[in-house]
């Protein structure tokens, strides 16, 4: 037989067993697990394509220098004598005010010029058609965004204020190229022109100002200066070109791609044991056929390689079908999480399709393959002695396979070999856990008899003879579940524990960039509204550079967030009292005693490996401070007080330049004593910090939201597994209730039986979610979010209501036929 006839005698072997619906389940799971990776492949496509064809526009230039403070003049020197066209610009943020009304915003000042690529649109006023920009803001013009301008109440033509300076407002920003996304970028946006800046008197020690210089020209050129630029960036320096433009960006996203692929992993695992299952039905259904087959003469190759050629079929349509329709739920997830991104996202590459394909085939014949050997290897005896052709020792073999199979699968979606083995392993532990559980329960179960009916005493027995379907059901739709209520009531108890863990009074304003002669009259205009005196603390920037004497840099370091620390400047301030709020838990508090030394939180200390005795060197205004660690500290961050990771003693860092920084709670009742706090102070930025949390809870709730959509592929894969054991059981079911039934068995007796099986597993399984969701919420609560987070009773309730209700209905539907079917054309049937 040639390989085209082979093909297509699979092909028609593949026709004829979907019409008869031998196949429906394992295509319906192929489908689920190619559609949950292939949305989120789809998705993240298209975003990467996206920033990639719009590197340039991103970085406002061909290249991009950030740096913390301003940069050294030679590069821009540089720039211009290799021919590059350069533009700086200044991101800070600050109080914008209009009469009564004021807001916190996120303010740019450009050179003209700027941007170098891509563009800004500007509309005349609100709701107006935007066009592009020519040129930027005039000197003594700013230009609002829609949120700027809605929060203020500003139109073309008003006067906004800015520190010190009161700008006119020239139109509406309703796109810029660059904005990133940032929590820069989150806040509402003012573009002003770089002539105006220091008018306003915005910029002042202690400020937190982002300085970019973009450039562009000749490919030669750009490549030539990012060269010469790398050798000399220092601390607080970066470098963005059109391979790694907007970081930020990327990895906002990448970590948006890893909640997704995790939600995406337990589609693919249940869809797994779905494709299992039901192979392992079909199978059984198809060994007497086969061994007719062999005493007709066909050899185990010839009926192997029919039967993978029909599987492999069965894949690629599953693939397509799958990728199909993840192309149009990868919509769905643009409309959740669209927002991350400021461009037009472009249409996806083939690439996911291709990888949609190659998961399908994988998928099928990792899990597929040990039963169909099984009709390879059927003997030519079975015609006589039905009870030949069972699983052999090298079944588990294969079965070992499909399992490393899997693992890779997992791997492969994980893009991330800690991500793959903790979820690889988290699921393992969990199916251990859930086993062990459901076989204690089960046996347990099966072996009750007093007190109960004659048909709930057969449909509990049932479950002690057919151990293994009901474990599957168990753990599938345990592992379902438990996922579901993590994202649901689990999360919103954590919610709630974050939320009462803050005082109501907690302080909900922050002020900073408050200026040594500002703070007396600060003071009485506290007084003067009736409010007490507000704790005023200093703050001065400083830079870590030594750790007993070792020069330390973002290099020494592996972990992210010590990058991150080691490569900015701290805020460091000096204080005699401890602040309310810390607890001083390793050494002394310094109180007044001058000697100099350091107090330093202990989660800062843990990150950077700091401790007691241990000598930091900081580089403050270009002088170095040193003093060793007296007292480790341990933060009440929920009272949102100020804070520092960094508190020196007296003396040490009082006489280097310093701004100063204090908190308030404002009833709701009082909201117009920033407006003139403000109006007296322009240079103060008051920060809301209820609004920003808001704000921040937003972005939270979509990617929760996109996460949960992506996890309903999960829930209907779990449904899945359940109809597919449920199946696998059909036959043997079907054969005891035609041999009750001839034996006198009443149809309510049988009815009775059925619903206490599907009862008792529904309710077990929901009961194992319940507990594991409850125990996961306890330890994130616990190690991870350190919340006094307390377990509930409700997660188990609703798992246990739930997994019944589940369970019952789709094991009823699936099975009530049977009581329907005569008992002699069952046995009939089933030979």
């Amino acid at each position: 037989m040639t390989v085209r006839q082979r093909l297509a005698l699979s092909f028609r072997m593949l026709r004829r067993d979907l019409r008869a619906g031998e196949l429906g389940l394992l295509l319906v799971a192929l489908v689920i697990a190619v559609a949950s990776l292939t949305s989120v492949g789809f998705f993240t496509d298209r975003v990467g394509r996206g920033l990639n064809r719009q590197a340039s526009q991103l970085l406002g230039g061909d290249l991009l220098i950030a740096a913390d403070h301003p940069l050294a003049p030679d590069f821009r020197a540089e720039a211009a004598r290799r021919g590059l066209a350069s533009v700086e610009s200044t991101t800070f943020t600050s109080m914008a005010s209009l009469g009564d009304a004021t807001q916190l915003v996120g303010v740019k000042s450009v050179e003209a010029g700027h941007p170098l690529r891509g563009e800004i649109r500007i509309a005349p006023g609100l709701n107006q058609p935007d066009a592009p920009a020519r040129g930027i803001p005039a000197p003594g013009e700013v230009w609002l965004d829609e949120r700027s301008a809605t929060a203020l109440g500003a139109h073309p033509g008003d006067l906004v204020g800015l520190g010190r300076s009161r700008l006119r407002m020239a139109a509406v920003l309703s796109f810029e190229a660059d904005r990133g996304a940032n929590f820069f970028a989150l806040l509402p946006r003012i573009v002003m022109n770089a002539a105006d800046l220091p008018a306003t008197g915005l910029i002042v020690p202690g400020s937190r100002v982002t300085y970019r210089l973009h450039l562009a020209g000749s490919i030669a050129a750009v490549q030539g200066y990012e060269a010469w630029a790398k050798a000399r960036l220092g601390r607080g320096e970066s470098l963005e070109s059109v391979d790694n433009a907007r970081p930020e960006i990327r990895a906002t996203l990448d970590r948006t791609e890893r909640f997704l692929r995790f939600a995406a992993m337990l589609a693919v695992v249940l869809a797994a044991v779905a494709v299992g299952l039901a192979t392992r039905r079909f199978v059984e259904r198809h060994l007497d056929g086969c061994a007719v087959m062999r005493c007709l003469g066909a050899r185990q190759t010839t009926l192997l390689g029919l039967f993978i050629g029909e599987f492999t079929l069965l894949g690629l349509a599953g693939g397509l079908a799958g990728s199909a329709l993840g192309f149009g739920v990868q919509y769905a997830l643009e409309r959740f999480l669209g927002s991350l991104v400021s461009f037009e996202l472009p249409p996806p590459s083939v690439w996911p399709l291709a990888h949609g394909l190659a998961v399908s085939l994988v998928l099928l014949l990792g899990f597929a393959l040990p039963p169909l050997i099984r009709l390879g290897r059927v003997p030519t005896l079975r015609v006589l002695r039905r009870e030949l052709g069972g699983v052999a020792v090298r079944d588990g073999l294969a079965w070992s396979l499909g399992a490393a199979v899997l693992t890779g699968l997992l791997m492969l979606v994980a893009r991330d070999v800690t991500l793959g083995a903790w979820v690889t392993g988290g699921f393992v532990a969990a199916f251990g856990v859930f086993a062990g559980v459901g076989w204690i329960v089960l046996r347990g179960v099966g072996r009750i008899r007093a007190g109960a009916g004659s048909g709930w005493r057969y449909g509990l027995a049932a479950l002690r003879r057919r151990p293994g379907a009901s474990l599957v059901q168990v753990l599938a739709l345990g592992m379902g579940l438990t996922a579901l209520l993590l994202l649901t009531l689990v999360r919103g108890d954590l919610l709630t524990s974050w939320q009462q863990a803050t005082p109501p009074d907690a302080p909900n304003r922050f002020i900073i960039g408050i200026q040594p002669d500002q703070l007396d009259p600060l003071r009485d205009a506290f007084r003067a509204a009736g409010r007490p005196a507000p704790v005023l603390l200093p703050m001065i920037r400083g830079r870590l550079v030594a750790v007993n004497g070792r020069p330390v840099g973002p290099d020494d370091y592996t972990d992210d967030r010590a990058r991150r620390l080691v490569d900015r400047d701290f805020n460091l301030s000096h204080d005699a009292a401890l602040p309310p709020g810390n607890r001083v838990i390793a050494g002394t508090w310094h109180g007044h005693d001058t000697t100099p030394r350091f107090s330093v939180e202990q989660g800062l200390a843990q990150t950077l490996g700091l401790k007691m005795g241990d000598v930091l060197r900081f580089d403050v205004a270009g002088e170095i401070v040193e003093a060793p660690i007296a007292s480790l500290r341990k933060l009440d961050w929920d009272s949102m007080r100020v804070n520092f990771f960094v508190i020196a003693s007296p003396g040490l860092l009082a006489d280097f330049p310093a701004s100063y920084i204090t908190s308030f709670y404002l009833p709701p009742a009082q909201t117009d004593f920033v407006p003139r706090l403000v109006a007296r102070f322009p240079n103060f930025t008051v920060i809301d910090v209820a609004a920003m949390l808001a704000q921040v809870q937003g972005m939270v709730d979509q990617l929760v939201a996109a996460v949960q959509f992506v996890f309903g592929f999960a829930v209907v894969a779990g449904v899945v597994v359940l109809l597919g054991a449920l199946q696998s059981t059909h036959d043997e079911r079907e054969r005891e209730l035609a041999i009750l039934r001839t034996l006198g068995a009443r149809n309510a007796q049988l009815r009775a039986a059925l619903l206490a099986e599907f009862a008792v597993l529904g309710v077990l399984s929901g009961s194992l979610a319940g507990v594991a969701a409850s125990g996961i919420g306890w330890s994130l609560g616990r190690f991870v979010f350190t919340l006094p987070y307390t377990p509930s009773l409700l997660p188990v309730l609703v798992g246990a209501l739930a997994g019944g209700l589940a369970v019952t209905l789709a094991g009823w539907f699936g099975t009530r036929r049977l009581l329907l079917t005569p008992p002699l054309a069952s046995l009939r049937a089933l030979g």
